[in-house]
């Protein structure tokens, strides 16, 4: 007998997602399954994409012990194309980065026209001048290790133009539409600050197996993406192709728990609507 796919609500409920939910976050669990439904429930967008999704991008931010609430910024999940993303935000990466224990300094700003004087073309190290406008002409980000190590990066306002129209599809159909959807179109700078951070952290940071250092990496690797069987799919940047294997804290729906939601069916909607 077929059954129509349960809903978030359904699966939710099952006890074998609760239980994963638990493994993960312990007695925070339920506020957590709370926030799932409070964030698909505020968007449009999510309610309209697969339970799945939404599950396993939620179980990413569970296994890094994010939270999902927009309004904190340490992570989010980002409906595109009827399927839910996993994002971490600026502030999440900056969480991590505190909990690995490896960072004395980490942070990412805008650079107004005039703040930064020149680049050593050898060593990399930024110069500073002085503000001559608020005119944003760039965004630069800084780390420094607890070893000693530092390093700082920059770029240019229209260098963060061009990755954003080529890694996110999104932003590159509201350019030639003319409309702000995406949230490169409405959230720029933070945007911007987020993409040299990670960039900054996956280039010259720790990013290894070890254990202080793991969820970063994973992070990382899972930032925009959904969570496929086959790996992270980057849906908003297919022409990348790049699969890997989700690592062992997604959350996977059960076929013992499919089948028992299944006795209440409701059908799933989704949309392949442009975000």
């Amino acid at each position: 007998m077929a059954y129509d796919k349960p809903t978030l609500q359904q699966l939710l409920n099952s006890e074998g997602i609760k239980r994963r939910f638990a493994e993960l976050l312990d007695t925070s669990a339920p506020s957590f399954i709370s926030s799932i439904l409070s964030v698909v429930n505020s968007s449009s967008k999510l309610r309209e994409c697969s339970p799945n999704s939404i599950l396993s991008a939620a179980g990413i931010a569970a296994a890094l012990k994010l939270p999902i609430n927009p309004s904190l910024g340490f992570a989010y999940i980002v409906p595109y194309k009827g399927q839910a993303q996993f994002q971490l935000g600026y502030k999440g990466f900056i969480q991590l980065a505190i909990r690995s224990g490896q960072y004395a300094t980490l942070n990412a700003g805008i650079v107004r026209e005039g703040q930064i004087k020149e680049i050593d073309f050898e060593t990399g190290e930024i110069i500073r001048g002085e503000k001559i406008s608020d005119e944003v002409v760039g965004y630069v980000a800084h780390m420094a290790l607890i070893n000693g190590f530092k390093k700082s990066i920059y770029m240019t306002i229209e260098e963060m133009q061009e990755h954003a129209e080529k890694f996110s599809q999104s932003y590159a159909y509201d350019l030639r539409s003319n409309r702000k959807s995406s949230v490169w179109s409405t959230n720029f700078d933070a945007m911007a600050k987020k993409t040299i951070l990670k960039k900054l952290l996956s280039t010259f940071g720790i990013i290894s197996i070890d254990q202080q250092s793991a969820a970063l990496a994973k992070a990382i690797q899972a930032d925009q993406a959904v969570i496929t069987e086959e790996g992270f799919r980057y849906i908003d940047n297919e022409h990348g192709g790049e699969k890997i294997v989700p690592f062992s804290d997604v959350i996977d729906l059960p076929e013992a728990d499919a089948e028992t939601v299944a006795e209440n069916p409701a059908t799933e909607t989704t949309s392949s609507e442009d975000q």
